[in-house]
């Protein structure tokens, strides 16, 4: 049975689905080891992310903690299962950069091609406009065309391409970064 739930943002209801299986939620600190699993996954066998070294559920909590003090953060769960997450951060340090967030997603291996990081990334352009963003960066490696394709899907242009920054698996990586000015 899907649900039709409304969240107030600046005066306007703003809908999303949501079923008694499925659902975006808060993050909470109780998904750290889930979302390390998730993460380790693309740590270990991918170049997704440039960290080499699997982050400990300790860490991730830290992580959780810190970002979602400031910054929306969100667990995809279907059946009890925390199968994705998203969340944003300041892009740059500097206060002029305030409002230029930094968007990340992560599907589990199992459950990619679902729609469930389409479901993410929507929710979470949702919450970054709520929360005051102006512009959102995605910062995706050179080849990951899922992720290009997805966010492209959402309005996000390529601004940047910077050759060979990160070095992984025995080879010289590009970061791409897209823009969405919300």
């Amino acid at each position: 049975m899907l649900k039709v739930w409304y969240r107030i943002c600046h005066a306007k209801y703003i809908p999303y689905l949501c079923s008694i299986e499925n659902m975006i939620r808060k993050v909470t600190g109780q998904d750290a080891k889930a979302i390390a699993d998730i993460y380790n996954e693309y740590v270990c066998n991918s170049v997704v992310t440039f960290e080499t070294e699997p982050v400990t559920s300790h860490e991730m909590n830290r992580r959780i903690e810190e970002i979602s003090a400031c910054y929306p953060y969100w667990v995809y769960e279907e059946g009890g299962k925390v199968l994705g997450y998203c969340y944003a951060h300041q892009w740059k340090a500097r206060a002029a950069y305030s409002r230029t967030w930094e968007t990340t997603v992560y599907v589990d291996a199992s459950s990619r091609g679902k729609g469930i990081g389409k479901a993410l990334v929507g929710h979470l352009i949702r919450e970054c406009r709520c929360a005051g963003a102006h512009v959102l960066v995605a910062c995706i490696v050179g080849g990951n065309e899922n992720s290009i394709r997805l966010h492209q899907s959402f309005g996000f242009r390529q601004v940047s391409h910077f050759l060979q920054v990160g070095r992984k698996s025995e080879r010289w990586l590009d970061i791409l970064d897209f823009q969405l000015i919300l």
